[in-house]
């Protein structure tokens, strides 16, 4: 190529066309906006009617030294330090959510432990004046600071590389900086492959990792690392960073707009930055953005119809739930969204009842702020807590299920039907404090419906209402004979029929099994086995039951236990004492000795003989008593003899019928 030809692949400033032009350096106070847009205007950035070349603002004001950072003061004091006392570690581990700066972060590190210029020779933190490497290591261009995406690098080869190059010197900085991002990842090979140069790295290498999964990274890694967690933005300081912006743009937006922006985004710099970009581009140049506006930008306009849908569930208004369910379906809602939007709903009312400044949420309009508060005041914890437990089900089950609508429209059927229903602890204490002899008291619900008066969660006497109002009520049940509260079924204001009958206790095998019953197969243990049985007493009437034992040897003291469960589970008195006369062999005993007695029966039986002696080796396992004496008395007589052949093999018999 000629020299000519040379000049003409160079621009007017000496750099190659097909290369980006490195960004300007700056200095002065931070964040240093006003000096980047004004050097993006002339050189770096086209005028905005042209698209080819203009700068996004998360790449724009990217910061560019450690005052620029927003909201990571803990992290930079304790950078300083290391700095100003000489501790600087090996290898930094940086991890937060996506957007908060770990790649950015990344960067200034490593322009701070490779800053050179005229009066600093030495790693620094106070990078105001630019440096000799600033520009490059910035633009991720310079070559000894060398990033790698460990979401597309992932193996043991890309992880050797790194290794067999560690132990060249870095060619114009103080350190060779690896900054490798999503380190999480790395496959399970390269991050073995991996350890033993991050635990004892050459004095010219500096490691720097960023994750957005922490708990990814084996703690083999991690123990080998300084770990600094960046924190999500406050939305304090990501109305800051948007007013900064703002400003250098020279565009005007509404307070309101740019709190709903910091609250879409979440605590992440980048998806604030996103989304009023979003903002201006749709911005005329004579109008400017009003809060409703803002909101269906944001896709928060929609809020009212799901307060809405919200409102007809806790009503019990069935059919018009769906309608609207329907309505916002054929707008293209996805069902499982709907379903989170109705839970993010119903934390916001619960945390109203306990945190007051929950009321100030700017993405929610001040019309529902102001039916958050009423609703929140007029729905119970209980009630709201039986909605979030339904929500949070639904919203695992609906993405699974053959037909998303369908499922999302059960849910809400059940949300309906469940958000006056009284909670088990209510209908506990209003049975017992139900006056004696009545069978059905009225059963309250833990809140009246939204938009009822509250005298309706009161009694229930006159009858259904609330969510199950259009079903039919059975007729009233007489009281039952049988111990404890009988509850009638058919309407969310009578719970199911509950029949306690104390068990009768005639024998003390029925104690034991009484004790299999309850699932206590310790003491049905000891009972069988740890016992002999010297007198037993039926309880009758007010006459308490009594029950004599004698302990078997090695059998701890089950007296005073058993005399109390007994109570428990039978509702009447027990007297439990321990005797020393010989009493009956335990039940296990018995059991077992039946069963020899079985087995020896069994092996006198001349079939089971016949069977043994044709089959050396076999064994009776076990030996049940289900023929009766009827069926065993028609079976044909044994063989006095079993012929065999001349292998020793039992000749077959067959007889003709």
């Amino acid at each position: 190529m000629t020299s000519d030809e040379i000049e003409n692949q160079l621009d007017a400033n000496g750099a190659p066309l097909d290369e980006e032009p490195s960004a300007p350096e700056f200095s002065g106070e931070a964040p240093g906006f006003d000096m980047l847009a004004d050097a993006d205007s002339d050189n770096d950035v086209m005028p905005t009617g042209s698209g080819d070349s203009y700068k996004v603002l998360a790449r724009k004001y990217r910061p560019r030294n450690f005052e620029d950072l927003i909201g990571q003061e803990a992290m930079v004091q304790t950078l300083t330090n290391a700095f100003e006392t000489g501790r600087i570690a090996h290898a930094f581990m940086l991890t937060g959510v996506r957007g908060v700066g770990k790649t950015t972060t990344a960067r200034i590190l490593a322009r701070a432990l490779n800053y050179h210029s005229d009066d600093v020779q030495a790693p620094s933190v106070a990078l105001a004046e630019a440096g000799a490497h600033c520009s490059a290591i910035m633009d991720g261009t310079h070559v000894d600071v060398i990033e790698m995406d460990a979401a597309s690098r992932t193996g043991i080869g890309d992880i050797r590389e790194i290794i067999e190059n560690v132990r060249y010197m870095p060619a114009s900085a103080r350190y060779k900086v690896y900054i490798i991002d999503e380190v999480h990842m790395l496959s399970k090979a390269a991050f073995n492959g991996l350890l033993k140069t991050l635990e004892e790295p050459p004095e010219h290498v500096k490691f720097i990792f960023a994750t957005t999964e922490i708990r990814q990274v084996p703690v083999t890694v991690l123990s080998r690392c300084q770990r600094f967690d960046l924190r999500r933005l406050s939305l304090d300081d990501t109305q800051k960073l948007l007013t900064k912006v703002c400003a250098a743009e020279t565009v005007d937006l509404p307070d309101e707009g740019l709190k709903l922006i910091s609250r879409a985004a979440d605590g992440s710099a980048r998806d604030a930055l996103s989304l009023l970009d979003r903002a201006l581009a749709h911005m005329d140049a004579d109008t400017q953005l009003s809060e409703e506006t803002m909101r269906a930008l944001l896709g928060l306009a929609d809020r009212g119809r799901v307060f809405d849908l919200f409102d007809m569930l806790m009503q019990g208004k069935v059919p018009e739930a769906l309608e609207e369910f329907e309505a916002q379906y054929a707008m293209g809602a996805d069902p499982v969204v709907i379903l989170a939007d109705l839970a993010e709903l119903t934390h916001w009312l619960t945390r109203l009842k306990f945190v007051p400044a929950a009321l100030e949420d700017v993405a929610f309009s001040a019309e529902l702020r102001a039916r958050g508060k009423a609703a929140s005041q007029q729905l119970s914890t209980p009630a709201l807590s039986r909605v979030w437990q339904v929500l949070l089900a639904g919203h695992e089950d609906v993405p699974r299920a053959m037909n998303a609508k369908a499922a999302c429209e059960m849910v809400l059927i059940r949300l309906a039907h469940l958000a006056n229903t009284p909670t088990p602890e209510e209908l506990i204490k209003q049975f017992e404090s139900a006056p004696t002899g009545t069978p059905n008291p009225p059963v309250q619900s833990s809140s009246a419906p939204m938009g009822a008066p509250k005298e309706a969660s009161m009694g229930r006497d006159a009858g259904p209402s609330g969510p199950q109002a259009n079903l039919s009520s059975p007729p009233p049940q007489s009281p039952s004979p049988s111990r404890g509260p009988t509850m009638s079924a058919g309407s969310p204001q009578a719970a199911p029929v509950v029949q306690f009958t104390a068990p009768v206790l005639q024998d003390f095998q029925a104690v034991i099994d009484l004790a299999a019953d309850q699932r206590d197969i310790a003491l049905k243990f000891a009972l069988e086995n740890g016992v002999h049985l010297v007198s037993f007493e039926a309880a009758a009437g007010e006459r308490a039951g009594r029950l004599e034992l004698r302990l078997a040897e090695g059998q701890d003291n089950i007296a005073q236990d058993l005399t109390k469960k007994l109570r428990e589970w039978t509702g009447q008195a027990w007297v439990v004492s321990l005797s020393k006369e010989q009493g009956a062999a335990t039940l296990g005993t018995v059991k077992r000795t039946a069963a020899e007695q079985r087995e020896d029966n069994a092996r006198e039986d001349p079939y089971v003989k016949a069977a043994l002696g044709a089959f050396p080796g076999a064994e009776i396992l076990s030996v049940s008593e289900f023929l009766e004496t009827a069926s065993i008395e028609a079976l044909p007589a044994a063989p006095d003899e079993i012929d065999e052949d001349s292998d020793g093999n039992v000749a077959d018999e067959t007889s003709e019928t």
